[in-house]
């Protein structure tokens, strides 16, 4: 039986075209109505000049920072969304896997001043990427994570442990995805061990929604 890691990969390549499909028609409702906005408000809030997305899938991030004027890079693990994003005029875009960024072997640019993460750290050992990305940033250089809010997404067992995704709410053709579970504590352990502190926490909510559609995290590179 495969590790859940490869599995997580090969439902990426699987899903790809219809994920491009989803987030191009705007079909997924907690991003259209919160999340996305959430995500880019908390990057222009800063005001970088350089920016690297962890993970930026078919690249729709990147063009609404280009067109304000940043520097935007990405980089993701599947092929599909990277040739997407750069016909799509996201520009540069890499193509890299998880223990490629772990292990530096692919050069992505450094000395960012902000590297957001979006829905993209769904492994079960994040750390490691997450010190590789420290290295990435200027002294004092921030990291964005936007992630399942933990309280929401428990479903009753708030224990770290991998989880699946059906995508029974999504139309078409998907392959059920594997994908890492982490309590709050979990996840600032785990900022804490790759060398950054937490400034900021903020849960985006719709107005007519009773809980949060998201957690994000905002934090800082020690030294």
């Amino acid at each position: 039986m495969p590790a859940p890691e490869t599995t997580l990969l090969q439902s990426w390549h699987h899903n790809a075209q219809a994920w491009i499909e989803a987030i191009r028609t705007g079909t997924i409702a907690s991003r259209q109505q919160v999340t996305d906005q959430a995500i880019l408000w908390a990057v222009l809030g800063y005001q970088p000049e350089r920016v690297l997305d962890l993970g930026c899938g078919e690249g729709w991030l990147l063009r609404a920072l280009a067109a304000r004027g940043i520097t935007a890079v990405g980089v993701d693990g599947d092929a599909t969304l990277v040739q997407a994003a750069r016909s799509a005029g996201s520009s540069p875009v890499h193509l890299a896997s998880y223990e490629a960024l772990v292990e530096a072997k692919v050069d992505i640019g450094r000395d960012y001043d902000l590297i957001c993460a979006n829905f993209a750290l769904l492994h079960q050992d994040i750390i490691p990427l997450l010190a590789a990305m420290n290295a990435l940033l200027v002294p004092g250089g921030t990291l964005l994570i936007q992630t399942l809010h933990p309280w929401t997404a428990a479903a009753g067992d708030y224990q770290d442990g991998w989880r699946e995704e059906s995508f029974a709410a999504f139309e078409g053709q998907w392959q059920p995805m594997p994908w890492y579970f982490r309590s709050l504590s979990s996840w600032l352990n785990a900022l804490d061990m790759a060398g950054f502190q937490l400034t900021a926490l903020q849960e985006p909510q719709h107005p007519q929604s009773p809980v949060p559609q998201s957690l994000l995290l905002k934090a800082t590179r020690r030294g």
